[in-house]
């Protein structure tokens, strides 16, 4: 019998230029329960409403549950895209459930982006360093990437305007509160000059607010949308609700909307219509900001015990981010410090974390590190940083 030569699959140019996901490779790493992990970007699972959702459930399927079950409408369940809407009222900014588009997770919101705007080498502008899952969305349609700095209030506007001029962007991605990787926030002085500034080009710009409601010190800050009406804005329940339930939006004018909604159609028809109905019910009979409160307070004494820990058990001479909210802290070591090494040596003390090379496009940040506080409890953090510290004293002893 002749034996059948290998099959070789001619898959698209576009597979050899997207990279896998570097945290999740990570995650695989750090299943094993004896490893304190500071790597994935996890809420805490003590946040989850996890009766009042059971609840939800009940009560869905009990009063409509054969609708429920139903295919829906592509742009989702119009109460709780009215709900949205609503909710922004409170910080000032006026939308309409039409502009609202429900999607499965904000991760979606950057691929369906990525699908009615970009094409081969279009110019797409990130901070640097910038959200992993952005670099990784957006590279399915082979865009050619260009970066600004981040400063401690937000990008290098110098930089971008630069870019503005000389490259024309087709897009500018940003997430301006409590950013991932960094916990940087945006001030409004920074919010105002970047709106000024790109109103004065045609480049689109896109803010991603999934930390926006976890805002544990200091006052709100209206969104950059609030001064730049054409931005696009995404959010999310995965932080305020569940991760697991994989429900996010889309906020845009009808222009976009209208391709949003076909590229969506193409995609998936819709987003889970089930789960749009519990996350509704949910919202509707729960106090809401009382349950995103007790998020805020229980993430505060996270970052501020990882924070001491940082001073306590870290070199003298390393630099690190304070967030007012979110879930990140990003530190930078010395130079020469190489996190791709330190990770390995952390990982047989049982520790982890995300080397922050993954979240540069252009290969910098080899001393830099992303570390979660969200997921883990103060003892948990307190024994994990100090094995954290114990392994950069030994790298540092190893190589000096």
């Amino acid at each position: 019998m002749t034996k059948k030569a290998k099959y070789s699959y001619k898959f698209a140019d576009r597979m050899f230029k997207t990279p896998r996901s570097f945290v999740r490779e990570i995650l695989k790493v750090t299943e094993n329960p004896e490893i304190i992990s500071f790597a994935g970007g996890l809420p805490s699972p003590e946040s989850f409403p996890v009766k009042s959702i059971s609840h939800s459930v009940n009560k869905v399927l009990s009063e409509d549950g054969k609708d429920a079950l139903q295919y829906s409408t592509t742009e989702g369940y119009r109460p709780l895209r009215e709900y949205i809407a609503q909710r922004y009222s409170k910080y000032g900014l006026e939308v309409d459930a039409d502009e609202i588009l429900i999607t499965n997770g904000s991760q979606q919101c950057l691929d369906l982006v990525g699908k009615i705007f970009l094409n081969k080498d279009d110019v797409v502008v990130l901070e640097n360093p910038t959200y992993l899952a952005a670099i990784q969305a957006f590279s399915l349609y082979e865009p050619v990437f260009k970066t600004v700095t981040l400063l401690n209030d937000g990008a290098d506007l110098d930089e971008l305007e630069k870019i503005l001029i000389e490259k024309n962007p087709k897009i500018f991605y940003s997430v301006t509160n409590f950013q991932n990787p960094t916990g940087i926030t945006y001030s409004d002085k920074k919010r105002n000059e970047l709106a000024s500034l790109l109103n004065e080009h045609e480049t689109v710009f896109i803010e991603d607010n999934p930390y926006g409601e976890i805002r544990f010190i200091g006052e709100d800050i209206p969104l950059v949308k609030s001064y730049l009406p054409e931005g696009i804005l995404f959010g999310s329940f995965s932080k305020i609700v569940s991760p697991g339930m994989r429900l996010g939006w889309i906020v845009a004018n009808a222009e976009v909307m209208d391709k949003l909604i076909t590229v969506k159609q193409a995609s998936d028809l819709h987003s889970n219509y089930f789960t749009q109905r519990i996350v509704y019910q949910y919202l509707k009979d729960n106090p809401v900001d009382e349950h995103i409160q007790k998020i805020r307070d229980l993430y505060q004494v996270q970052r501020n015990t990882m924070i001491s820990m940082l001073d306590k058990y870290f070199p003298p001479n390393i630099q690190y981010t304070q967030p007012e909210g979110g879930m990140f802290i990003w530190v930078t070591l010395p130079e020469g410090i190489s996190t791709l090494e330190l990770f390995d040596m952390a990982i047989k003390e049982d520790v982890a974390f995300v080397p922050g090379q993954a979240f540069h496009v252009d290969g910098s940040g080899e001393n830099t590190m992303r570390l979660n506080f969200s997921n883990s409890d103060p003892e948990s953090i307190a024994e994990g940083m100090k094995r954290l510290g114990m392994v950069i004293a030994t790298f540092l002893s190893q190589n000096n």
